[in-house]
């Protein structure tokens, strides 16, 4: 061996054994786990710290909740936490899970398992195990492998998940096709890990995902959707995002992320727009203040959804993509909802796909003061979004352009703070209420008074505030007019 090969294995070994000592002083501090450790194995059955927990311990990143594995079956489990945990729930049950909390700590105990699959069904068979070992094996990855027994804090890491943690390198305990095999939704995780850790997918997984894409089809939309989300919520959903298109997973799924990946010709140039929309992703997550704002960052990624659609050249060779905005909303709408996507959710994201474009024509100076109103009043709650939206959506090369740009929002958002001075903005209503439409029209409860409401708002945002009488005037103004008074 080199003197260089031996300085590295030393400092393989020196980095080891750090991480496990990280490990043992996590668990010497938290000692709900070693005390509930000590009930299992005086009740004669093992307990083990497992996967995510032990992956995120030696990251320095442990959080609540603690994940555990046992030999114990759920009604042993049961009565071996009964009387100290301060709560249980077995909503897991039927998967070998019992849960409990103690001291303000989250634990999972789930039975060993060597799950088993009919490769047609979309959900996991559950088959009790007999031995960590055999646990271990059918995890996803080998940084979801590795266990520390309780209470004495033996390190189990049988597939070299430390190895590969050190690496920074997703990795399968048996070959990827026999992993992705059991459960395809393991190929979404790869890539939903990859953005969550900002690590690479070994080669052999990679070309996995790739030839076994389709078999994706057999997971349900709402599997699909709670990955996809953790995905998007990543450190890095950049990384996450080239992975589903680049193996063919998005073409699944997610369509529309695929095709914006549009042929580009010298006769037709345009911005890449698949490789503008990982920036504009991008963007949005660095305006967040904390935590992932989902909406915002699907918004961003499904913006130009409608581009492919309608991508048209022109006579002098130039690009358009003329009301992309309101297909994208569409498309993205049906594609949410086809991801199971709660309808708030949905509705959120699709409004600010809508008006992604609105900004666009106000530095040239043809916006009255009403068509701010409209746009604040379009907006609604999702105002603060559409301002980060459409900062993100500047990813032009041009300095001179992009300073331009981020002037005129500026300034649009210094009018926005003017004019809500003096308006109540964000509740833009008329300046009758329905109860004073129908005294003053003399009719009762119904579409008239609708659409009185609907005139009155009108001019709200056309003319700003009216006084009482003013407000009143135009009302029998527009109720002669439309023959409803004579």
């Amino acid at each position: 061996m080199s003197e260089a090969s031996a300085h590295h294995a030393a400092d393989r070994r020196e980095l080891t054994a750090a991480q496990r000592n990280a490990v043992a002083e996590l668990l010497r501090v938290s000692p709900v786990a070693d005390e509930l450790g000590r009930r299992f194995v005086r009740a004669g059955h093992e307990l083990h710290l497992v996967g995510g927990s032990v992956r995120d311990a030696l990251l320095g990143r442990l959080g609540d909740d603690l994940d555990f594995c046992t030999d114990a079956h759920p009604d042993e489990t049961l009565r071996i936490i009964k009387g100290w945990a301060e709560s249980i729930w077995e909503t897991g049950r039927e998967f070998g899970t019992i849960g409990a909390q103690r001291d303000g700590l989250r634990l999972e105990i789930t039975t060993f398992r060597a799950e088993s699959y009919d490769q047609v069904s979309r959900n996991p068979v559950v088959v009790y195990g007999t031995s960590l070992d055999e646990d271990l094996k059918r995890r996803d990855f080998t940084i979801n492998a590795m266990a520390v027994s309780l209470p004495d804090h033996r390190f189990t890491d049988p597939h070299g998940g430390l190895d590969d943690l050190s690496a920074k390198v997703i990795r399968t305990p048996s070959t990827p096709g026999e992993s992705f095999g059991d459960d395809p939704l393991r190929m979404l995780r790869a890539a939903r890990f990859a953005a969550q850790l900002r690590f690479a997918v070994h080669p052999d997984v990679h070309l996995a995902m790739t030839e076994m894409a389709a078999d994706l089809d057999r997971i349900t939309a709402e599997r699909i959707r709670d990955e996809f989300t953790k995905l998007l919520c990543g450190a890095d959903p950049i990384t996450g995002l080239r992975l589903l298109v680049d193996t063919g997973l998005a073409e699944r799924f997610l369509p529309e992320l695929t095709g914006l990946k549009l042929e580009i010709d010298e006769h037709a140039q345009h911005k890449d727009v698949y490789e503008h929309t990982l920036t504009v992703v991008e963007n949005a997550v660095s305006y967040e203040e904390e935590g992932c704002d989902f909406i915002l960052r699907m918004a961003a990624l499904l913006h130009d959804a409608g581009k492919p659609a309608t991508k048209a050249v022109g006579s002098d060779g130039r690009v358009s993509f003329h009301h992309h905005e309101v297909v994208g909303a569409r498309l993205t709408k049906a594609r949410m909802k086809a991801m199971r996507y709660p309808k708030d959710v949905t509705a959120q994201v699709t409004a600010l796909v809508a008006l992604h474009l609105r900004f666009y024509g106000y530095g040239r100076g043809e916006w009255t003061d009403s068509a701010v109103r409209r746009y604040v009043a379009d907006a609604g709650d999702l105002l603060p979004r559409l301002h980060k939206l459409t900062r993100s959506d500047c990813t032009t090369r041009n300095r001179r352009k992009a300073a331009q740009l981020a002037a005129d929002y500026d300034a649009l958002e210094d009018r926005i703070a003017r004019i809500a001075a003096e308006e109540d903005l964000a509740r833009v209503r008329p300046d009758l209420d329905g109860n004073a439409i129908m005294e003053l029209l003399g009719v009762p409860p119904g579409p008239v008074v609708g659409r009185a409401w609907k005139h009155l708002k009108e001019q709200r945002l056309e003319h700003g505030p009216l006084d009482r009488d003013a407000a009143e005037a135009e009302l029998l103004r527009w109720a002669r007019a439309e023959g409803i008074l004579g």
